[in-house]
């Protein structure tokens, strides 16, 4: 698999490049925005996966992300220097799939991006169709329908639903559902991202984010999603 890594900082970009390709993942490595987005629009067919430095000499790594995922549907990862939950929360709505804040251990990179790719290569769950209120969840096809409307989750966020489909009726803490999300990678993990994840998903499948019906918080305890009906 190939990896695009946008890095402005060479020292930190050779480290990443290297303990990649120990890893047997083949690299294309470029230092500025301008570079990277010849390398995405002359081989993004190319490419599995994506790692941005959000701040670039010549612009942000939130450009790429939009411009990568207007043309395919791989995984972006953001590094970054900043950890908030305003640049969480830009960052998914340009569509990413995780962000790790520097300083981080090669490790904790590694097992981030093997849990993405896992999420983008896991098998659809025996149950073609769940139907939860006014939402439908094609889980051979992937999609995710709201009165007969798709709508369109990143690929965490439809990781999450499918765990609260899979659990309905259900109260799941939020150490369950980190576990669940992030498998082995779990123990990097800010909670707040979870939080950034559930406020996306209510505000993409409820009809009053404000008061959901469908993600209910259970104070103190964690959080449930009615009834199942499968088909």
């Amino acid at each position: 698999m190939k990896i695009l890594l946008v890095e402005d900082d060479k020292t930190i970009a050779s480290g990443i490049e290297y303990s990649l390709q120990q890893e047997s993942f083949s690299t294309v490595l470029c230092y500025d925005v301008e570079a990277a987005k010849e390398i995405i629009v002359e081989q993004i067919d190319q490419l599995g996966l994506c790692l941005f430095d959000i701040s670039l000499p010549d612009g942000s790594g939130y450009d790429l992300c939009k411009l990568v995922k207007e043309r395919s549907d791989i995984p972006v990862i953001f590094l970054t220097a900043i950890d908030d939950e305003v640049n969480v929360v830009m960052g998914l709505d340009m569509g990413a799939d995780d962000y790790i804040t520097k300083p981080f251990r090669i490790r904790e990179l590694l097992s981030r991006i093997k849990s993405v790719l896992r999420r983008y290569h896991k098998q659809p769950a025996a149950n073609n169709v769940i139907n939860i209120g006014n939402v439908r969840i094609n889980t051979l096809s992937g999609k995710v329908h709201k009165n007969d409307e798709e709508v369109l989750l990143t690929a965490l966020e439809y990781r999450l639903l499918l765990v609260f489909a899979n659990h309905l009726g259900q109260v799941l803490s939020r150490n369950q559902l980190l576990e669940q999300i992030w498998d082995v990678a779990g123990d990097f993990v800010n909670d707040n991202t979870l939080t950034v994840y559930i406020k996306r998903l209510r505000e993409k499948l409820e009809d009053n984010p404000q008061n959901p019906t469908m993600i209910i918080t259970v104070r103190g305890l964690g959080y449930k999603v009615g009834e199942q009906h499968v088909t």
